[in-house]
């Protein structure tokens, strides 16, 4: 390790740095900072003593495409993971702060407004451990003005415990699970807000001088505190919007006969709109879009901006509506009812490359099939059965395990099955031999792709009735779908059953 360096002004060294949390963004974007910055020490902690041991073997906590090889790489050289808060935080000066910040679900703004209790306790616990000043970096995701409150926080205690300073940084992820690593090693760009003091200036030039080591200083954007807050819930509401405003588009699809990625890809064209985030689904989910347009809401409500708060507000009530018109379908279409019927689901995560259920869409269309009586037999490749129960707790859906069954393998989800349901775009199920699944499942046999990731036409060859989101279907009852010539159909089913 190299030798600390001190900043003049601030007097904190700039080689020793704590995240404290070891979920998917702390684990990730420190693992990155280690890889980086190789002349840096990077502790990870967390109290769960069981997720640090996973960071510490070869069965990592969480999956993300490119996290194994970096933590390999850098693991007991610069990266550390360990369950000694109180040490990682007086040896470091620069603290991450990469807690959790659910929704509320008790008290004022519950179901809306962000739950701070954790990084308020990081900022007890940094004031009451701290030797010597100490910046510290939000890099949860928190309302706006969260870093004035941690602020008060960390000097009311810091009185306390040998009057330390503090400098407060905005320092926001802009991560999209699946391509994390990749996120990290060539962003568009990183945020930094601190305070406009020239000391504040300065704190935040220390956390620039870290990324500068492999972003390019042109990405690297200042602002005040609250710009920098302010931003990140925007981005993911603005993004959301968009995922939104297409699954609506996709309904009126549906009823005209139009097909939604015809759409998507026309509108996308337009360089002023882009192609990102058009893609009509079953629904967004995830730890971000719906907690972050939650807070958004809230904030406009508590400022008295009631119709801001509408406007927001309907991004979420249109994702609700996606997933209940989605499971609705399957259950009108299997004769107005999935009692004792095998619905095999392909996918339980919110999106491939990645094992994270927080907000899955799958949640709810498991929950309604449920309820209305079907056996749910799962495969997910990176999904465990105990993660998805613990999601349905969370979500207060009490779940019969007799009949909700996870399996190691597609073709065991699928045997015997009434109909399948893709809720998750994982690309080993472009790939899957649906010749062989329908041999297995009970006729009429359905398909209903939630993603649009199936060649319809090639399914309906092969005898399925197919439902996709956002394509209207003939009178014939089939999708009206481009389909490929006679001769590529036979040609592709051939291969198939080769």
């Amino acid at each position: 390790m190299a030798q600390q360096q001190v900043h003049p002004t601030l007097g904190v060294r700039l080689h020793n740095i704590c995240c404290i949390g070891a979920g998917y963004v702390g684990g990730p974007t420190c693992a990155t900072i280690a890889l980086r910055c190789p002349h840096v020490k990077v502790t990870i902690v967390d109290l769960n003593e069981a997720r640090i041991a996973a960071w510490n073997s070869d069965d990592l906590p969480i999956y993300e495409p490119g996290l194994d090889e970096v933590v390999k790489q850098c693991r007991g050289k610069n990266l550390f993971f360990s369950t000694d808060v109180t040490g990682a935080i007086q040896e470091a000066d620069i603290i991450f702060a990469s807690v959790n910040t659910p929704t509320k679900v008790l008290g004022v703004g519950a179901g809306r407004a962000a739950d701070l209790r954790f990084i308020e306790s990081v900022g007890r616990t940094i004031a009451e451990c701290a030797n010597r000043a100490k910046i510290i970096i939000e890099k949860s995701t928190v309302p706006v003005k969260t870093a004035e409150a941690l602020q008060r926080v960390v000097t009311a205690n810091a009185k306390n415990t040998g009057g330390h300073r503090f400098w407060i940084l905005s320092n926001p992820e802009f991560l999209a699970e699946g391509t994390a690593m990749k996120d990290l090693a060539n962003p568009d760009r990183v945020l930094i807000g601190g305070p406009t003091t020239k000391e504040g200036v300065e704190a935040a030039g220390v956390l620039a001088n870290i990324y500068a080591n492999w972003v390019p200083r042109d990405r690297i954007l200042t602002t005040n505190l609250w710009s920098s807050e302010l931003s990140k819930l925007v981005a993911n509401a603005m993004l959301a919007q968009r995922v939104s405003s297409m699954n609506a588009i996709s309904q009126l699809c549906e009823k005209t006969g139009a097909d939604v990625q015809e759409v998507s890809r026309a509108i996308g064209a337009d360089s002023r709109i882009g192609p990102k985030f058009l893609g009509a689904s079953v629904g967004f989910g995830g730890s971000c879009f719906q907690k972050d347009i939650l807070n958004l809401v809230y904030i406009c409500e508590s400022e008295g901006l009631h119709e801001v708060a509408k406007y927001w507000q309907m991004v979420v009530d249109m994702n609700e509506h996606q997933k209940r018109t989605f499971t609705s379908n399957i259950i009108s279409t299997l004769f107005n009812t999935v009692t004792r019927k095998k619905i095999a689901v392909l996918g339980f995560a919110f999106k491939k490359d990645t094992g994270d259920v927080r907000e899955t869409p799958a949640i709810n269309v498991c929950n309604m099939l449920l309820q209305d009586g079907a056996i749910v037999n799962v495969y997910d490749p990176k999904v465990k059965k105990e993660d998805a129960l613990t999601e349905f707790k969370y979500h207060n859906m009490t779940v019969d395990e007799s009949r909700f069954v996870f399996h190691k393998s597609a073709a065991e989800a699928v045997d015997g099955a009434h109909a399948l349901v893709i809720l998750t775009e994982w690309d080993e199920f472009k790939m899957l031999p649906y010749h062989e699944f329908y041999a297995t499942m009970m006729k009429p046999a359905f398909v209903f792709d939630g993603r649009s990731i199936l060649n319809h036409a090639l399914l309906e060859e092969i005898g399925f009735e197919v439902h996709a989101i956002g394509k209207g279907r003939g009178p014939d009852g089939k999708l009206r779908v481009f389909k490929k010539e006679p001769q590529e159909v036979v040609s592709a089913i051939n291969t198939a059953l080769a």
